[in-house]
Formats: C-alpha cells, structure tokens, sequence
C-alpha cells in the first residue's frame, strides 16, 4: 500500500470518527435530559458526554496536525440520524431498556472504529496519533463494560417500576 493511499485511508477514517462522535452526542444529549428514574446511567451519561466532546478534541488535534479538518456534511449528517434515533425511542414503553440497548451497540461500533483507525496509523507511520486514539479507544471500552455490568440491574428496576404502577420507562 503507498503511503499516500494509506494517509487517504487514515484521513477518512479519522473524518468518519469526528461525525460518529457528533453522532453519539446527539444520541446521548436527549436521553440524559430525558432520564428520571436512572440516576447511575445519567451520571454515567453525563460523564461520557464529556469523555466524547474530549474524543472530538482529540479528533480535531489530529486532523489539524495532518493539515486536514473534519467534514461538516458527515458531522451534521450523523448528528441528525442520531437525534432521530434517539427520538425515535421516546414513544417506547421500555425507552431506558431501548436506550441501553442501542448505546451498548454503539459503544461497540466506536471500539471497532477505533481499533481500526489505531491499525491504519500503526500501518501508515502515524505513531504519534495512536496514543490519543488509544485513550479515545479505552474510554469506548470502559462506557461499553459499565452498560453489560449495568443492564441487568437496570432491567431489574425498570421491570420492578412497571410492576409498582409507576413510571418506569426513562
């Protein structure tokens, strides 16, 4: 592979990333204001949110290194499917099982993004990017660990508030 296609590649990659973190924050934002009976999985929330604004500075650092700059179609593209995504999940009974289902599947779908882009830069010379992927990667990593550790529990009240007749979905 030439170093210009494998630059190219890596380029592309770190664009997709930029707006998949958009998208995730457009996914997240609604859903924190919107929890109620879940204040472990806002808190967590909350936190990732800022984690991913970190991700997307980290991001932009790196474009901004390699004389490039995220595309904003791709960032405004990904944050409007997120935000019909996260809406589209409002209407639902069980909206905060939804949610945790989708933002599990998420967080793995970013881990893989990352791991891919850490291969490209191991693979086109960019050493010095893959340290801040790696701590983008290893807050993915650690988002989608506390949801598989918290999706039982969280099922568990969900179905507990629905038996008690309160409100339970978010």
């Amino acid at each position: 592979m030439s170093d210009a296609k494998t630059r190219d590649i890596f380029i592309t990659g770190l664009k997709n990333a930029h707006a998949m973190e958009n998208q995730a924050l457009s996914i997240m934002k609604p859903q924190v204001k919107r929890i109620e009976n879940y204040p472990d999985l806002a808190a967590k929330l909350e936190e990732h949110i800022r984690e991913t604004e970190g991700q997307i500075s980290r991001l932009d650092e790196i474009l901004t290194s390699l004389a490039e700059e995220n595309s904003s179609l791709k960032d405004a593209a990904l944050s409007f499917t997120g935000s019909m995504a996260a809406l589209g999940h409002t209407v639902a009974g069980d909206e905060i099982l939804k949610n945790s289902m989708a933002n599990f599947a998420f967080e793995h779908f970013e881990i893989a993004a990352y791991k891919s882009l850490i291969t490209i830069a191991e693979l086109g010379g960019f050493a010095a990017m893959v340290n801040p992927l790696q701590a983008s990667l290893d807050e993915e990593i650690a988002m989608a660990a506390w949801l598989e550790d918290n999706r039982r529990p969280m099922t568990i009240k969900f179905a507990n508030l629905k038996e008690a007749g309160m409100s339970a979905k978010i």
